[in-house]
C-alpha cells in the first residue's frame, strides 16, 4: 500500500505565501532602512492624517506603546511629525512628510516586485485571478471575530 501525501491545506498554503511575500517585500525595503511596520504605520496616517497613537494601534493591531515606537523612529528620520506639543494625556496629532510619501512610494515599489515575481511563475492571467480570489476571500472569510 503506497502512503498518500497529506491532503493540502489551503490556509497554510496562503500563510506560507504571505510569510513568503512578507519577506521578500522586508527584503526589497532593507536599503531604505524601514520595516512594514514602518510602511503600515505610514500608510495608516496617510490615510487618516492627525491619527493619536490609541487609533494608529488599534488600525495596525499592535499596541499603543508599539506604535508610539514606530511612530518615534519615524519621528526621528522625518518620514513622521508631530503637530501637537508631547505631554502625557495629549493626543499626538501625526502628520506623514515628504520624506514619508517617499518612503510609501518605495514600499509600492516593493510590492509590485513581488507582484511581478508572482506573475512569472503564474502568469498575467492567473496572478490576476488569484488577486481576485484573494480579495473575495478577505471580503467575507474567517476574521477570528466571530
Amino acid at each position: 500500500m503506497t502512503a498518500q501525501p497529506p491532503p493540502t491545506s489551503t490556509a497554510f498554503l496562503l500563510a506560507a505565501l504571505g510569510r513568503r511575500a512578507r519577506e521578500d517585500v522586508e527584503r526589497a525595503l532593507k536599503p531604505t532602512g524601514y520595516t512594514l511596520r514602518h510602511l503600515s504605520a505610514l500608510g495608516h496616517l496617510m490615510g487618516e492624517p492627525g491619527m493619536s497613537y490609541s487609533e494608529l494601534g488599534r488600525r495596525a493591531g499592535i499596541t499603543a506603546q508599539s506604535a508610539q515606537a514606530t511612530v518615534r523612529q519615524l519621528e526621528e528620520r522625518g518620514a513622521v511629525e508631530r503637530r501637537t506639543d508631547p505631554g502625557r494625556g495629549r493626543t499626538a496629532e501625526l502628520h506623514v512628510t515628504a520624506s514619508g510619501q517617499e518612503l510609501l512610494r518605495a514600499g509600492r515599489e516593493a510590492y509590485a516586485e513581488v507582484d511581478a515575481a508572482l506573475e512569472r511563475v503564474l502568469g498575467k492571467q492567473r496572478r490576476h485571478d488569484l488577486t481576485g480570489l484573494l480579495l473575495s476571500a478577505l471580503s467575507g472569510g474567517p476574521s477570528g471575530s466571530g
